[in-house]
């Protein structure tokens, strides 16, 4: 969600405050978390939550839409106004007796990184703090609470003070219309929600509403880190010379994605690891924490020297961001820029062995060797690749007509493709051998 150019009046249509009828037997509480679209949706899979609607809250501005409340926060940011902005926030609304409180606000706690202050992400301002606004004694002793036992396991975990603002509901307005279940009428649109990979203990979920004012000094936070996967890595098992690891968190349906498009079918020569905790591997190191799930990041000798933050089915740029980790300048001017090796310089132009080629990206095999020639031509040629590991594309480029051979895996270029080959296909697939793999038969 994108800051507003600049400072100006709107005289459009404001976000109008609504009054919301509820059923007698449902609740609701207004929080924040961050850049509403995600939070939306993400607190509407809670069972027991009746409905979700995003709206602005805990600001002086008495009525106000979502441009005039960025106008308002570029104002605050270069002193014009000193008048407190409005949070995006979404008004939760459930059924006490099916879902507690306590169960939403563990999911709040979980589903958003709390001690980012006047940000979440990638999004920066006081309009995407972090925000708990109560409407009774009952919520507030819940807020605060459930803000103690969650200090306690984000402590456990290496973070940081928690920075949510809890206090009373003021000037709740809902947001305009096309805000509302924006994720399900846009479901690539944005969300940079994923939480931390911090769960809120299990234990602390059961707790009664006589004890809500005294359980600040209770519950243990070692039963949040119970869930094997939420452990810290073990550096030990991983490759330190040079591994990935999927920084993940749970209920994420982006890493889920990822998980389906790149994760299930992984050949790359660069092992990759899971973890849904967001702390390193025991004695290596990030260069900055995370905010997003999920993030892969790339360490050599145990540090970090790149990363590649959300995933939304964008395969292609992924594989491009390793490629760019992984090939040498010579491979990656063939691969991202059509370049061209000069002839008989490929080291496996000779490779007779038994055995097959594969991009050296993601590893998946493009040629077998029993389907290579001697062309003559200086290149690698292959009259047959394995089927489904190529795409063909019209090429135009320096004033000629010809077929651009790619990996369907990973997108790079690998050459082209002429009509003088061998029969029975006559095909001749002429490959730069920079960007080809070669694996022998074991």
């Amino acid at each position: 969600m994108a800051m507003a150019a600049g400072l100006s009046v709107i005289t459009g249509a404001y976000a109008m405050e609504k009054i919301t009828t509820l059923h007698p037997a449902t609740e609701y509480i207004v929080l924040g978390m961050g850049c509403f679209w995600g939070v939306e949706k993400r607190m509407g899979e809670i069972p027991g939550v009746v409905d979700v609607e995003s709206g602005y809250a805990g600001g002086d501005l008495p009525s106000a839409g979502y441009q005039d409340i960025l106008n308002h926060e570029r104002a605050l940011r270069t002193g014009k106004t000193t008048a407190r902005n409005h949070a995006e926030v979404v008004k939760v609304i459930f059924n006490p007796a099916e879902v507690t409180l306590e169960t939403v606000l563990a999911k709040f706690w979980e589903n958003h990184n709390p001690t980012q202050g006047d940000r979440q992400g990638n999004d920066v301002g006081s309009n995407y703090r972090s925000a708990i606004y109560y409407h009774d004694a009952n919520q507030k002793a819940a807020g605060l609470a459930t803000q103690a036992v969650y200090q306690k396991a984000l402590n456990a975990a290496g973070y940081g003070r928690i920075t949510t603002e809890i206090l009373p509901l003021k000037n709740y307005i809902t947001a305009e219309e096309y805000h509302q279940n924006y994720l399900k009428k846009n479901p690539d649109g944005y969300c940079g929600l994923g939480g931390i990979g911090v769960k809120y203990p299990d234990s602390a979920k059961k707790i009664g509403q006589a004890e809500i004012s005294s359980i600040s000094s209770g519950t243990s936070a070692d039963s949040a880190t119970s869930n094997p996967i939420a452990q810290p890595l073990k550096s030990g098992d991983l490759d330190l010379a040079r591994q990935l690891v999927a920084f993940e968190a749970e209920h994420c349906e982006f890493c889920e994605r990822f998980e389906k498009d790149i994760m299930s079918s992984w050949q790359a020569e660069v092992p990759i690891a899971r973890t849904l905790n967001s702390s390193p591997p025991s004695g290596w190191t990030l260069e900055k924490p995370l905010f997003a799930a999920p993030t892969i990041v790339l360490f050599k000798n145990g540090k970090e020297v790149a990363r590649y933050t959300g995933y939304n089915g964008e395969k292609s740029n992924f594989w491009k961001w390793l490629g760019f980790q992984l090939l040498s300048p010579e491979q990656q001017k063939i691969a991202f820029t059509q370049g061209t090796e000069p002839p008989f310089t490929a080291s496996n132009l000779d490779e007779k062995r038994p055995g097959r080629f594969v991009d050296p990206v993601t590893g998946a095999t493009l040629f077998y060797s029993n389907t290579k020639f001697d062309s003559g031509t200086g290149w690698p040629s292959f009259f047959d690749p394995v089927e489904g590991a190529i795409t063909l594309h019209e090429d135009n480029s320096h004033g000629m007509r010809r077929i651009e051979v790619r990996s369907a895996s990973s997108g790079i270029h690998l050459g082209h493709l002429f009509n003088d080959g061998p029969p029975p296909s006559h095909k001749r697939y002429c490959i730069n051998g920079n960007v080809l793999k070669f694996v022998a038969d074991r």
